[in-house]
């Protein structure tokens, strides 16, 4: 059964983004862009603090008074982070979005954060989990043989 850090190891890259609490909103974006990312964490003295998304951002641009270019990502980050030791089985990890409602969680090993899973990654993987399964069962049980299945009782 695949682990959230097979599915990490699926994923490339899966290097961790981050900035600072200070950062602007801006810059938050333009280091999203670059890598290609939806959500991207805030780290304070290299601890992991809050996490930044696009919903984050839409709902920024809603208030009258924010700035992209002045507004501090700190202050419109989520600061509630859910996480996941490696070892957690890709059926666990789909509950806990399911349950928690929650597009992200953090994948801890040893103690320390080796990277970030989004829903899509789960989903992806459990997909193809999924595929390779339905394949192996039908190679297994091919219609070969139900097709002949009583074939001599039909020539009496």
């Amino acid at each position: 059964m695949k682990t959230a850090e097979d599915i990490l190891n699926d994923k490339q890259p899966y290097k961790m983004v981050s900035v600072g609490p200070n950062e602007t909103v801006v810059v938050a974006i333009e280091k999203m862009n670059q890598a290609g990312i939806g959500a991207i964490l805030i780290e304070k003295q290299k601890q992991i603090v809050g996490i930044w998304t696009e919903r984050d951002l839409l709902r920024a641009m809603g208030r009258p008074d924010f700035n992209p270019a002045r507004a501090k990502i700190g202050d419109h980050m989520s600061v509630r982070l859910h996480s996941a030791e490696c070892d957690t089985p890709i059926e666990r990890l789909e509950e806990m979005f399911l349950g928690l409602f929650i597009r992200h969680i953090l994948i801890k090993k040893a103690d320390q954060y080796i990277g970030l899973l989004s829903i899509g990654d789960v989903l992806r993987a459990s997909l193809l989990e999924k595929d390779k399964q339905i394949k192996k069962l039908n190679t297994i049980a091919s219609w070969q043989y139900y097709e002949n299945w009583g074939w001599d009782r039909k020539k009496r």
